[in-house]
């Protein structure tokens, strides 16, 4: 959970112009796929947006509803599921919290319907996209990597 924690930090800080504001591309929240494989990513998730927001410069409002975007993304991934819909929940929670932190909490003058949609594009692009090419990667290795969790 930490370096899960640690990626996410790191992702969104090294691409913090994309990262941030109501057209948003956070490359990191490719990592909400991981839930696929263990709940143990979860809380890395979690404590990773917080830290990413904090260093971002984010208000309290955000740090906190941003990171439970992130969270109820996490928390209600579709592991059962068709490996296709896992990114679903980090998409849906994410375009529907963070434009009201945004319109609210920043005093972004857009219509809330108009940042959903750019922020579930740039949720698209990362959960949808990089992060099926992640979870793709790491099918593959998936009894290599999680093995030695499965062992503790």
């Amino acid at each position: 959970a930490a370096v899960i924690g640690a990626i996410y930090v790191v992702l969104t800080l090294l691409f913090a112009p994309l990262s941030y504001g109501e057209i948003q591309i956070r490359f990191s929240e490719a990592l909400t796929i991981l839930p696929f494989f263990t709940p143990a990513a979860i809380p890395g998730l979690f404590v990773g947006c917080i830290i990413a927001n904090l260093f971002g410069g984010a208000i309290p409002v955000d740090i906190i509803f941003g990171s439970i975007a992130t969270l109820i993304g996490a928390v209600f991934r579709l592991r059962s599921c068709n490996r296709f819909l896992a990114p679903i929940p980090p998409i849906v929670s994410n375009a529907v919290i963070v434009p009201f932190v945004l319109h609210f909490g920043y005093g972004v003058n857009l219509p809330i319907p108009l940042m959903m949609l750019t922020v579930g594009i740039g949720e698209v692009v990362s959960c949808g996209v990089v992060g099926l090419i992640l979870q793709t990667a790491l099918l593959k290795y998936k009894n290599v990597i999680f093995r030695s969790q499965r062992t503790v």
